[in-house]
């Protein structure tokens, strides 16, 4: 627990989507070591798969949760808020991104993208994020509630990816494109954060973005570490856990004049 209390969140509900990938479990632990409880939501997620990723499973319950769909969406959270009250932080993390190591269909020319895989990649990242946010923030309101929703952004969202990183793969024979749908999915989440801001500001509902960079992976060549460490001002890229003290402000008291805003914590990437 925070011994600030603008930082306090012990005694909250809270909800990570996409609550079991890379950056998802490190937010559940931020937030479970202050003491919320935290709904830990993934297509698939079950107890077992909590006690195998955290271990300690105190305050964290899992949500077998499909965000693409509004029915299922409402429901649950309804149910939660029956249950002990609503939920009252959101963080939309969940999302599909691809890797280097995509197979050629789906990491080619621009010109080839698929537009099925383009839709699907738009369906998770933004319709997902838009169906949660609306779902939640209609809860909160019904309740006479404030809360905090946090759409998580992404540096491909604010700015083109920057191809020449991946150019060392043609040398290898296996050539890779960093696709279109995750920027589009992406950049579209920041009016989205805007609207709901707006729309939802005078119900004591704030809606805001994190926007990360790129997160360091064991999978990661060395190649494209070197390229993408030399194009990062701070020399290196992110460790999973250091936006746990983004998501922490923009949950608790310390913003709680904060809202429609954007919250960039990427080494510097952007300010080039």
């Amino acid at each position: 627990m925070s011994a600030d209390p603008l930082f306090d969140v012990a005694g909250r509900r809270v909800l990570v989507t996409g609550g079991l990938g890379q950056i998802g479990t490190e937010f559940v632990r931020a937030f479970q070591e202050r003491g919320a409880t935290v709904f830990v939501a993934s297509r698939s997620v079950t107890q077992q798969a909590l006690e195998e990723r955290f271990g300690d499973t105190t305050n964290l319950v899992p949500m077998q949760l499909d965000i693409t769909a509004p029915e299922d969406v409402r429901a649950r959270l309804s149910e939660v808020a029956r249950d002990g009250g609503p939920i009252t932080i959101v963080v939309n993390n969940a999302g599909l991104d691809t890797q280097p190591s995509a197979p050629p269909e789906v990491s080619g020319p621009f010109e080839d993208f698929p537009v099925e895989i383009f839709r699907e990649v738009i369906e998770v990242n933004l319709t997902g994020t838009f169906i949660v946010t609306q779902a939640a923030g209609a809860v909160m309101r019904d309740h006479g509630v404030g809360g905090s929703i946090i759409n998580v952004g992404s540096i491909y969202g604010m700015l083109s990816p920057i191809q020449d990183i991946y150019a060392y793969r043609a040398e290898q024979g296996q050539p890779f494109t960093k696709p279109v749908a995750y920027s589009a999915a992406k950049s579209g989440i920041y009016n989205l954060t805007r609207y709901a801001a707006t729309y939802w500001g005078r119900h004591g509902i704030r809606v805001n973005t994190l926007t990360p960079s790129g997160v360091r992976r064991d999978t990661q060549d060395a190649t494209f570490q070197a390229n993408y460490t030399a194009r990062m001002p701070i020399g290196r890229m992110a460790e999973a856990d250091e936006f746990n003290g983004a998501v922490i402000f923009l949950a608790s008291d310390a913003s709680r004049y904060v809202t429609g805003s954007n919250l960039v914590v990427d080494g510097g990437w952007t300010a080039w």
